[in-house]
């Protein structure tokens, strides 16, 4: 279908980024306490800034044993803690700890809906309650990027504190960001199982 194909380095399942909004934190674990501990937290700032929109966000309940994930849709169904509106996905995430770091990442779907990962694998729509909704449609009113980016970004200075911007990378850090690109935009890299 002449798609372009990305390798996540946490891994997770298939995303149409298509009318979202993408979200990173990258953080020393210790910040948080540990992984459910990251995992939680950034769940509930993201649903604290959904309600700051008129949502009526909810996480999903955890599961007694870890869900296996299946080759598929990352919105095909949530994963616990994972935040939902109308008892279906709005926002997938992925997470990997390297050393004493963790970054976790994810979707937030405004206007998307992802039937084009659930029809590359061979699935039905979500009629059936399951699956996603944007949130511009569980809002019944356009949500933009920048509106959305807006109460993010709040709501993470509410829960973790003054954001900084960046600014230009060391020149060590810089050769090793070229390092690492070479292998992720490797095609091999991406098909590799």
């Amino acid at each position: 279908l002449g798609l372009d194909c990305v390798r996540r380095p946490t891994g997770g399942r298939a995303v149409w980024h298509a009318r979202e909004l993408t979200y990173a934190v990258a953080a020393p674990l210790a910040v948080f306490g540990g992984l459910r501990d990251a995992y939680h937290r950034i769940h509930l700032l993201l649903a604290a800034a959904l309600q700051s929109l008129g949502a009526s966000p909810e996480l999903a309940p955890l599961a007694p044993s870890p869900q296996s994930l299946a080759p598929g849709p990352c919105f095909s169904a949530p994963v616990g803690g994972e935040v939902l509106l109308d008892r279906r996905k709005v926002i997938g995430s992925a997470q990997l700890r390297q050393g004493d770091a963790v970054l976790q990442h994810g979707s937030l779907l405004l206007e998307d809906d992802q039937s084009m990962p659930r029809s590359l694998a061979g699935l039905g729509g979500a009629e059936n309650g399951t699956g996603e909704v944007p949130l511009s449609r569980s809002l019944g009113r356009r949500v933009s990027f920048e509106e959305a980016a807006g109460v993010v970004t709040a709501s993470a200075e509410v829960q973790l504190g003054p954001l900084r911007p960046l600014g230009p990378l060391p020149s060590a850090l810089r050769a090793r960001v070229r390092c690492h690109a070479q292998r992720f935009q490797d095609p091999a890299w991406t098909w590799l199982r």
